[in-house]
């Protein structure tokens, strides 16, 4: 048997991969986050198939029901919101499954900044403006982050911020955030994105934590903040659609 680590995307059923419907068609067993996935999603797996909604286990009782699966020889679906390459807990699962010689692959989904992003019409990265987007968190209650990567550190760079996990830490982060990139520059939270409770708020990081605060947002929002998500932007030819770059050369 196999553990299929799939990328649930943002939670819609309708923007998983032909891949993980496959795998959730054939694997008698499917393990999921019930918090941040649409029950539709559900509806792809067989009729008798095994659900276990982990949101209230633990890493060890997680393990547990794999390595059950593994012993009865029944292939395992283990849904992991957005992609499992970004805080899915994928290093920690599968190194238990090493550790008991049980075989896994990752199928890759659509994530949740990307999902966010195309809510908001928004490419993250504008010729000549920013090149670079980074994808990082905060710590509250929750792992703690190296001191190399405090949010200071990435706001002087001046990409394109999005920060997971951080919802209830907004106010404190915007305030962070306003000597590198200005207090009007442009923010948004998306709130469960591509479901149907999803929630876009548009502002800037003299305003946006007013609006999540009224909108009583607690979690499964994602923050966007940059000069890249200006209304109306004017930018730059990039060079690869340039209509005056030379294009006889075969060598973009």
């Amino acid at each position: 048997m196999t553990v299929h680590f799939i990328g649930a995307g943002p939670g819609a059923a309708d923007l998983l991969t032909v891949r993980a419907v496959r795998l959730l068609q054939t694997s008698p067993v499917c393990l999921y986050a019930g918090t941040y996935l649409d029950p539709e999603v559900l509806a792809h797996c067989a009729p008798d198939t095994e659900l276990v909604d982990t949101q209230h286990l633990d890493i060890d009782q997680i393990t547990d029901h794999l390595v059950r699966a593994h012993e009865s020889g029944k292939d395992v679906a283990r849904l992991c919101s957005g992609d499992p390459s970004i805080y899915s807990a994928l290093t920690e699962q599968t190194r238990r499954l090493d550790a008991n010689h049980i075989p896994w692959d990752v199928t890759p989904g659509v994530p949740a900044y990307a999902a966010a992003a195309a809510l908001l019409g928004a490419e993250l990265t504008v010729p000549e403006l920013v090149q670079s987007v980074v994808l990082t968190r905060t710590q509250a209650r929750s792992t703690a982050m190296p001191e190399s990567e405090a949010l200071a550190n990435f706001a002087r760079t001046g990409a394109t911020v999005v920060l997971h996990l951080a919802i209830t830490r907004i106010r404190t982060l915007a305030a962070e955030l306003v000597a590198d990139y200005g207090a009007d520059c442009p923010a948004a939270v998306v709130y469960r994105a591509s479901r149907p409770q999803q929630l876009i708020l548009r502002g800037t990081l003299t305003d946006i934590a007013d609006q999540v605060e009224a909108a009583n947002l607690r979690q499964a929002a994602i923050i966007l903040v940059g000069r890249a998500l200006t209304g109306s932007l004017s930018c730059a030819q990039s060079h690869l659609y340039d209509p005056a770059r030379d294009r006889s050369s075969a060598v973009p």
